[in-house]
């Protein structure tokens, strides 16, 4: 007698989903890597940001780069758990992308253009995480 193994079909639901899923990942992995650079950037030189003296969060730019780049190694770490689809990293994903929306928006008056931009990326990676549901993504 031979045995028929079937496999689950693809719907379009489970490809959608773990398409957002990818592209919340390589976000991510994007958004640590330029945090990585803005954090080498702010630890090396810290003059190539501008200074405001009369901004109410007052802080040390190099230590600001520590900061950046501690949290865009995170988020190249989580990304690559998220490209295993582990409920882990979706959850720390979130809260990567949500710290980077604040060190950002902290840091608006030093690189103003570069700070919304990041802060727009970290609310797609934030909106594909949360889309997804669990049994979407089941194997």
């Amino acid at each position: 007698m031979a045995a028929t193994h079937t496999r689950p079909a693809h719907t379009a639901k489970r490809e959608w989903a773990t398409g957002m899923t990818v592209f919340g990942a390589v976000m991510l992995f994007l958004v640590g890597l330029l945090d990585i650079f803005r954090g080498v950037m702010g630890i090396a030189e810290d003059d190539v940001f501008v200074t405001t003296p009369n901004y109410v969060f007052a802080y040390d730019l190099t230590g600001w780069g520590w900061i950046h780049l501690i949290i865009g190694a995170v988020a190249v770490i989580v990304s690559l758990g998220l490209f295993q689809a582990a409920t882990w990293a979706r959850v720390l994903g979130v809260g990567i992308a949500a710290l980077v929306i604040i060190t950002n928006f902290l840091s608006l008056p030093q690189y103003p253009v570069w700070s919304v931009v990041m802060i727009a990326i970290s609310g797609f990676i934030i909106w594909a995480l949360c889309t997804v549901r669990r049994d979407s993504l089941a194997r």
